[in-house]
């Protein structure tokens, strides 16, 4: 078997199938299906009153819908770009491959809510509880100050996912203060984020991507830290952090601990 010519086309065919796979590809972000909303804050607060309200494919980007009550809500692939949800109650919502390109969530209540693939680029989310959460979300560049993520699981589905593709992604995140206590972060992509003075207490981040990330004054203690890869990161000034906590990662003498 000659494995040259496979070689070539897997080294091809790679990028593609992760370029095709990526949500933002081929999305008109401008268009009205993802800017303009087709029902009032008056007609959210209307359907919000039915349990378990369903609003699956709602389109509602730019509307203020601060301080609202979606509990148990369906916001499943609903659009809430640019939406106003600060001070709002999210817990045990459905926002699985929901839009929320550049939403304001500051102080929003997300216990125990589902945000699989939920696009959540830009976003801000200071000091909002996302707590006990299924958050395989794309944080890309988002606020993440204060915010709490214990147990939250952000971490790739082995299971379900021969190649554990789908997994939190939280590059270029500014996360300072944020709490990660025993959250999942498995293979999950930590790029460049801002971690200072962030707590991972017995989180699991194996395999996680920490490439360039700032940890400066972060609490690692009881962490995993098998097989992450800290090229580039900054791990100065560690809270209460045994030295063997980091032995088990990768590149460690490519991180910055000086």
């Amino acid at each position: 078997m000659r494995l040259a010519p496979i070689i070539m086309l897997l080294t091809v065919f790679v990028p593609v199938f992760a370029m095709a796979q990526s949500p933002l590809s081929g999305v008109d972000l401008t268009s009205p299906a993802m800017t303009e909303a087709t029902m009032s804050r008056e007609e959210v607060a209307q359907a919000l009153t039915q349990e378990n309200a369903d609003l699956t494919g709602a389109r509602l980007s730019g509307l203020d819908l601060s301080g609202m009550d979606f509990r148990g809500a369906n916001l499943r692939t609903a659009r809430l770009n640019k939406t106003d949800l600060r001070g709002s109650n999210l817990d045990g919502a459905v926002l699985d491959q929901a839009w929320l390109l550049s939403a304001q969530l500051d102080g929003a209540s997300l216990r125990g809510a589902r945000l699989f693939q939920a696009q959540l680029q830009q976003a801000s989310l200071r000091g909002a509880d996302l707590s006990d959460t299924v958050a395989s979300a794309d944080f890309t560049k988002a606020d993440l100050t204060g915010a709490i993520f214990v147990g939250a699981d952000l971490g790739a589905d082995l299971v379900n996912q021969s190649m554990g593709l789908l997994r939190g992604n939280l590059s270029g995140a500014t996360a300072i203060g944020a709490d990660f206590t025993n959250a999942r972060l498995v293979r999950t992509t930590l790029n460049f984020a801002n971690l200072t003075d962030s707590n991972f207490t017995n989180a699991d981040l194996s395999t996680a991507s920490l490439a360039g990330a700032n940890l400066t004054g972060a609490r690692l203690t009881g962490a995993d830290m098998t097989g992450a890869d800290v090229t580039s990161a900054t791990l100065r000034d560690l809270v209460a952090t045994d030295p063997a906590i980091l032995a088990p990662a990768h590149n460690m003498n490519r991180a910055i601990r000086d």
